[in-house]
This record gives structure tokens, C-alpha cells and sequence, in this order.
């Protein structure tokens, strides 16, 4: 799994924990909802982090938080 994966994963995570859709994520973090929806549908590669933290916090979490997790802390180092 590369870095995108992981993100999209993990918002897809947030949402269903938080019982929210991708659509109402995009709409609470002022996230253009296709930005959001090409993240989620593995067509962005190069996730801002800018973008990140605005998805933080309409998810209502830090930076820290939304990072801390295993599929994070196993990521192998990309070579490109």
C-alpha cells in the first residue's frame, strides 16, 4: 500500500466511524468534493497536506491523530 492508499483509506474510515458520507466531509472541511472523491477513488497521487489538514479538521481530529494509526506505521519507504 503507498501513502494515497493509506490516506484514502483512512478517510473512508473516519467517515463510516463518524457516520458521515465523503460528500458531507468534502461540505464540513470547504474540500472541493471532487478533490475529496478523487482522493477516496485513487486518482489523486499527491495529497497536499494543506488538503490534509483541512480534512482533519472538518473530521474534527489533529494531524497527529488522523496519522496515527498501523497502516501508517507499517508503510514501506517509496522509491521513485
Amino acid at each position: 500500500m503507498n501513502i494515497s492508499e493509506a490516506v484514502a483509506e483512512r478517510i473512508l474510515e473516519l467517515c463510516e466511524k463518524k457516520n458521515i458520507t465523503v460528500n458531507k466531509l468534502s461540505t464540513i472541511s470547504v474540500v472541493t468534493q471532487s478533490t475529496v472523491n478523487d482522493i477516496v477513488n485513487h486518482k489523486a497521487k499527491n495529497i497536499g497536506i494543506v488538503t490534509i489538514k483541512k480534512l482533519c479538521d472538518g473530521l474534527d481530529m489533529t494531524i497527529t491523530e488522523f496519522f496515527d494509526t498501523d497502516v501508517f506505521r507499517s508503510l514501506e519507504q517509496e522509491m521513485y
